[in-house]
């Protein structure tokens, strides 16, 4: 599956914007993490684009959202993908602790958008070009800001060699790059 048909599929199944942009953030920051650690950015991207594609079918109930993304993904992307996406919601039933670099990059790289996102809105221009980095790090010491961020997953950035104040730098200068497209 190519990036065009992937998002024709993600634009089937999730029809809220603010999910799709969402998605297309993970996509970008999964792109820059992949060029960062010498991975597949075709792959990463894809992972990053689809990892919600089930989201509004499981109306988001953690015990099988990315569950169905396996059903619905199944021979469509590899199952490096498929592994990946399942594994970025830890509490779906029957899915193990993340182990591999790609399942710590998916969960890391989709839980910091909305980090950034949160803290792009509470700039007087709600602009991300205007987001310092520091920024992003400093929220993430602020537990009641941007509350249902999941810190410990965008600390998993660490598990991949990528540490925290580089990582938020990867993530703003990502998707400031789409920062249009994102309404930010």
């Amino acid at each position: 599956m190519n990036r065009t048909e992937a998002y024709q599929l993600l634009k089937e199944y999730v029809k809220n914007e603010n999910m799709l942009k969402h998605s297309r953030a993970s996509e970008v920051v999964m792109m820059a993490m992949a060029r960062k650690l010498g991975e597949n950015e075709e792959e990463w991207g894809l992972a990053g684009l689809l990892h919600d594609v089930d989201v509004e079918i499981t109306n988001a109930d953690a015990k099988v959202h990315g569950l169905k993304s396996k059903e619905i993904l199944n021979g469509k992307v590899s199952d490096l993908i498929i592994d990946a996406i399942v594994h970025h919601n830890e509490d779906a039933e029957g899915v193990g602790p993340r182990s591999t670099v790609f399942q710590h990059a998916l969960a890391a790289g989709e839980t910091i958008t909305g980090l950034v996102t949160a803290t792009t809105l509470v700039y007087p221009d709600q602009k991300i070009a205007s987001v310092k980095p520091k920024s992003v790090t400093k929220r993430m010491k602020q537990k009641n800001f941007a509350a249902s961020v999941k810190r410990e997953n965008i600390l998993e950035c660490e598990m991949v060699g990528i540490p925290l104040a580089e990582f938020a730098e990867l993530a703003v200068k990502a998707m400031a790059e789409i920062s249009e497209e994102l309404g930010l």
